[in-house]
């Protein structure tokens, strides 16, 4: 039996998210009934991290376990060949029967983009949040100093979770201003802000749920002395929103 470790990137627009579900068509259930195809035989596919409806991916690792004496160059191609042209297989490996994609990882990191001015792109909507009002974005980051280190999350994780444990550990938490992005080597201009977590792990609408509380912030509707106060509350309900997914990117995995 071989390990196969895949890294793969993915438009999540059209999907449930990651995990398999009763209802909706997700990631993981495409990628498993490709292997299928290819292999003849069913294969659990283990993702390192559990996105939700909406989200997207540049850098998702994941694996399956195999039978098949295919080379990996057969198995890149022909997932490929097989998969939906918003998800695309990177690289494939074959790794240690011991590997976890999810267990070992030692740090992950997403980042929110968010469009910050009146005209609105027929291009970008489906990869930034749309907000036309002025934020302060200097209270933001003010705010956001509180949250690195090694804190309990509960105040900041999503309901329907089955985490017992909410502490993580937030190594950096970046706030930065753009007046362009590339897009297909074409300059968009405008006004965009970019949040980037890195953390040893997210609870569920963590990384969305702490971006909706530095919007609340930045658009004036809460004092950015009140980050600390929400951390420690352990409350879900004194936090900011759940911002749209469509502006989230798992953008890499560290192991």
């Amino acid at each position: 039996m071989r390990k196969i470790g895949l890294i793969l990137e993915y438009d999540g627009t059209a999907y449930h998210g990651w995990q398999i579900q009763k209802k909706g068509v997700t990631i993981q259930g495409i990628l498993e009934e490709k292997i299928v195809k290819i292999s003849g035989r069913q294969s659990r596919v283990i993702g390192a991290s559990r996105t939700d409806a909406g989200v997207h991916a540049l850098a998702q690792v994941a694996t399956f376990s195999t039978e098949s004496g295919l080379q990996l160059q057969r198995i890149k191609g022909g997932l490929n060949a097989l998969l939906p042209q918003d998800i695309r297989i990177l690289d494939a490996s074959e790794v240690d029967k011991s590997y976890h994609p999810r267990h070992n990882a030692r740090r992950k990191s997403y980042f929110y983009l968010i469009s910050n001015h009146r005209k609105s792109s027929a291009f970008l909507y489906r990869y930034t949040w749309g907000v036309k009002q002025p934020l302060d974005v200097q209270s933001m980051i003010d705010a956001a100093q509180c949250l690195i280190g090694k804190h309990n999350f509960s105040s900041f994780q999503g309901t329907g979770s089955d985490i017992r444990n909410p502490v993580r550990e937030i190594f950096s938490l970046k706030i930065e201003k753009f007046d362009e992005i590339d897009f297909m080597t074409a300059c968009m201009k405008g006004k965009f802000i970019k949040i980037t977590i890195e953390a040893d792990g997210f609870l569920r609408h963590m990384a969305r749920n702490i971006v909706g509380t530095l919007m609340e912030i930045g658009r004036g509707r809460m004092a950015s002395h009140r980050m600390e106060e929400i951390l420690q509350a352990w409350n879900r309900r004194l936090a900011g929103p759940n911002v749209p997914p469509n502006g989230l990117f798992l953008e890499k995995i560290v192991y």
